[in-house]
């Protein structure tokens, strides 16, 4: 067993709408992943996937990843980070380059995709991922390694997926504030979609809604590949409104109704169920039922599940996920009743997407709300993995260790 200083890891950062979750990883010797910490902090800075307030997402970086090195007892350095909003765009696009021998080489398939990705863009945004769907030699498609077949002429469909170049500044300012490295900006319906979605969903057709407080996040895949992603501003916040609302109850006392009592479908739980809601200020508390929650709650859900649909329908994705259907991960997706709801609205088959493919702490693969998290330590242990000890220090972090050893000492 290698020693503690001495382990290659990798760390996750999902900063989210109503949380950021920290999960660090180790590479195994086998080539698996490990979750060796893992923590998550409230975070007030955040709206719809945007950062709108500096100081209180660096806040609740430091506190997720402190936590999380305290637990996996090392110093976090380098970081993959999730970032979601309205602001991401995607596209399809294809690209021709002739071969220069006669002979497909890796440089051959380089030029090709240098050729797809050059289109016109915003002038504010900037190009995060371009996903390979297939390629063709001298048009035989569904060609997936084209490296080392014979032909003059290659294309190539890809998926891009660019975002706001200010957005992608303010998530690498609140990083590097808090003394981390920012080794990549992942778009989170990728990193979920390693964690939770299976080979043969990804060939047969799937769609996979990463449902969090702020955004929906959609990546539908045919053939194994990328077919269409889109991020909708709708999530688990809108329910906590309505609650809020309905119930004349602060927000925060809001979100802890819904998730310790919410239900999708009013006919899961019994009319005497009874609980308890705080007034505003101090206003008595008042009982109400349960069923009346849920009542508030679906409706809310129904029209979620109604514009994602209309998403598939106007990309002309929807009769691609018929074999594999949707896969529902996300804080957002866990509640009582989400699961049947969505199959009425979407009229295919819906299941809930836990972590897969990782080892270590067994609640994660229990909670769809770290998918994302895991996500990106998979993501960046199938792109690149990293050694934390073994990465060069930023600057700031040598700060830091000098006035912890000054305020140990003196």
């Amino acid at each position: 067993m290698p020693r503690r200083d001495e382990r290659e890891l990798l760390v996750g950062l999902d900063i989210g709408t109503s949380k950021c979750v920290a999960v660090i990883g180790q590479v195994m010797p086998e080539g698996g992943v490990e979750v060796v910490g893992e923590a998550s902090a409230p975070n007030r800075g955040v709206n719809r996937g945007d950062v709108v307030n500096i100081d209180a997402t660096v806040q609740s970086i430091r506190r997720a990843v402190e936590n999380a090195e305290q637990m996996a007892g090392c110093r976090a350095q380098s970081v993959h980070v999730g970032m979601s909003g309205t602001h991401l765009q995607s596209r399809n696009s294809t690209g021709v380059a002739p071969v220069r021998g006669r002979e497909v080489t890796q440089k051959d398939v380089e030029s090709v995709i240098d050729a797809a990705r050059a289109v016109l863009i915003p002038a504010d945004q900037r190009i995060l991922h371009v996903i390979p769907q297939e390629y063709m030699v001298d048009g035989r498609d569904g060609i997936h390694e084209p490296v080392g077949m014979f032909g003059v002429r290659l294309e190539a469909r890809v998926h891009m997926i660019s975002g706001s170049e200010s957005a992608q500044l303010n998530i690498r300012k609140c990083v590097e504030s808090c003394d981390l490295t920012l080794d990549r900006l992942i778009v989170p319906h990728l990193a979920a979609s390693e964690a939770v979605l299976l080979p043969e969903e990804k060939t047969l057709g799937v769609c996979m809604v990463d449902l969090g407080a702020g955004t929906a996040d959609i990546a539908v895949f045919r053939g194994g590949a990328v077919r269409h992603t889109a991020v909708l501003a709708l999530g688990g916040n809108l329910v906590t409104n309505d609650i809020s609302v309905a119930f004349r109850t602060p927000h925060q006392f809001a979100e802890e109704i819904k998730i310790a009592y919410g239900c999708a479908l009013p006919e899961m739980v019994a009319a005497s169920d009874v609980i308890e809601v705080r007034g505003v200020g101090d206003g008595p508390a008042r009982q109400l039922s349960r069923h009346t929650l849920a009542e508030v709650i679906k409706p809310r859900y129904e029209e979620i599940f109604r514009f994602l649909r209309k998403e598939l329908q106007r990309s002309e994705t929807y009769e691609m996920v018929a074999g594999g259907g949707v896969v529902l991960t996300g804080g957002a997706s866990a509640m009582p009743g989400v699961q049947e709801l969505a199959e009425a609205v979407f009229e295919v088959p819906v299941r809930i997407g836990l972590p897969q493919n990782i080892r270590g702490l067994n609640d994660l693969a229990r909670d769809p709300g770290y998918a994302t998290a895991v996500g990106l330590l998979l993501h960046g242990h199938r792109a690149a993995p990293r050694s934390i000890a073994g990465q060069e220090r930023h600057p700031s972090y040598w700060v830091r260790r000098i006035k912890e050893w000054v305020a140990g000492n003196f």
